[in-house]
């Protein structure tokens, strides 16, 4: 049974950074993509950056220059490196993989809350 696991958030100051984590402890097809959404309250939920099994990341033009993607398949992890963090960031991340093959599957983790402010 596939599990995503985020962590990594908390409550960090506007100009600082943190690292988000999300572990996969299940068998995920290996041609995938893998993402990092994120819902603000009362907004809908938004693509903040995905990576494709090819190593290509796109990124939100609210986080170009500041949020870094990457996975380490070894470890089963995809992480979001997160700079210069502002209040507007504030929200609930979620992990999300896609298999991106005919008939794949999707799976989501159930979130890390990420609060930033002074």
């Amino acid at each position: 049974q596939v599990q995503l696991v985020e962590s990594g958030g908390g409550l960090v100051q506007p100009g600082s950074s943190l690292r988000l984590s999300c572990t996969n402890s299940g068998n995920i097809f290996s041609i995938n993509a893998k993402a990092w959404y994120r819902q603000a309250p009362g907004k809908q939920r938004e693509l903040v950056a995905s990576i494709s099994s090819g190593g290509i990341a796109n990124y939100a033009d609210s986080v170009k220059g500041r949020f870094t993607i990457s996975a380490d398949n070894a470890e089963n992890t995809v992480y979001l490196q997160m700079n210069l963090v502002k209040p507007e960031d504030t929200a609930v991340y979620y992990c999300n993989i896609r298999e991106t093959v005919p008939g794949g599957d999707e799976y989501w983790g159930k979130g890390t809350l990420v609060n930033v402010s002074s």
